[in-house]
């Protein structure tokens, strides 16, 4: 137990919680379409729940690829700094080579998970493993790095749509896009943390390059995105007032986390990080699929 605790530890396996809510969005539009929840009642029970199941596994897949990748990848710098020192391969509880086969088996088992899905998401897995994987590579060379993790996260609702559908629709992208904004902006307010350390390595992130004040500031412009991307989803899918509440939710926890964040004082960075966001994704996810199904 003690092994899998510390694999679960390796991928912070609770952050599944940001991106999961936005894949399950994704796949519910697809599984309601028009009629709701009498139109998922009319399809075999059995096919759905193995969608879903597919759809579970291939996120926990690609997911735990990628984080056990970053920490692979990021192991001489994360023993560097005091923040990071504490984690599974700097402090040895998990060898280097025993992180990269793990990568290795998690972007086989989702590659083989697609594979059961459908033909174009076993064609597509490749190009979402590199993104994914790519990402651990970005803060070495850009400060974008956080557009790139944005963009990771985003394929959620698009590959769970594609999952049951096996087509592209608008709808999802618009979902996609609230996550790239989404994502990249409290990954900036994570990043300032480590905003002199990353300079001193020379490691690229928008706190380093810019400070923090300036760097809060392009968060609040991509959350402010964001915020439009979930409005415009929700005039373009003709979502009914409990997609609504949902966006009020949303924007609320986006506003709070800026709220309690100054460049002077990042003691409440992992409230705004862990909480604030969780509350965020999970909530709203909740209300666009009880919107879905009461159509």
């Amino acid at each position: 137990m003690s092994t899998i605790k510390n694999y679960l530890s390796l991928i912070k396996f609770s952050h599944t919680i940001f991106a999961m809510p936005f894949a399950m969005i994704g796949f519910f539009l697809a599984a309601t379409g028009s009629t709701g929840y009498f139109g998922l009642l009319t399809q075999d029970y059995r096919l759905v729940l193995l969608k879903f199941i597919l759809v579970i596994l291939c996120m926990v897949f690609a997911r735990s690829a990628a984080m056990a990748f970053n920490r692979y990848l990021d192991r001489h710098f994360d023993a560097k700094n005091p923040r990071t020192a504490i984690r599974e391969i700097p402090a040895g509880i998990i060898s280097a080579d025993k992180a990269l086969w793990f990568t290795i088996a998690n972007a086989l088992l989702f590659i083989t998970t697609t594979f059961f899905i459908n033909r174009l998401c076993f064609y597509l897995s490749p190009i979402a493993l590199l993104v994914v994987l790519g990402y651990s590579f970005t803060k070495r060379f850009t400060a974008l790095c956080h557009l790139v993790l944005g963009l990771g996260l985003s394929l959620a609702p698009i590959g769970a749509y594609l999952a049951v559908t096996g087509e592209f629709d608008w709808l999802p992208v618009l979902f996609s896009f609230a996550v790239i904004f989404w994502v990249s902006g409290f990954d900036i307010i994570y990043a300032l943390q480590d905003e002199e350390f990353d300079r001193s390595q020379q490691l690229h992130s928008i706190p380093a390059s810019l400070g923090k004040q300036k760097a809060l500031w392009i968060s609040e412009l991509l959350h402010l995105l964001s915020a439009t991307s979930v409005v415009l989803a929700g005039i373009h899918g003709h979502f009914g007032w409990w997609y609504w509440a949902g966006v009020i939710v949303f924007t609320g926890m986006l506003v709070y986390q800026h709220s309690i964040i100054k460049p002077t004082d990042l003691t409440r960075v992992n409230l705004a990080f862990m909480t604030a966001n969780g509350i965020a994704s999970v909530v709203f996810a909740l209300f666009v699929i009880a919107d879905l199904l009461v159509r």
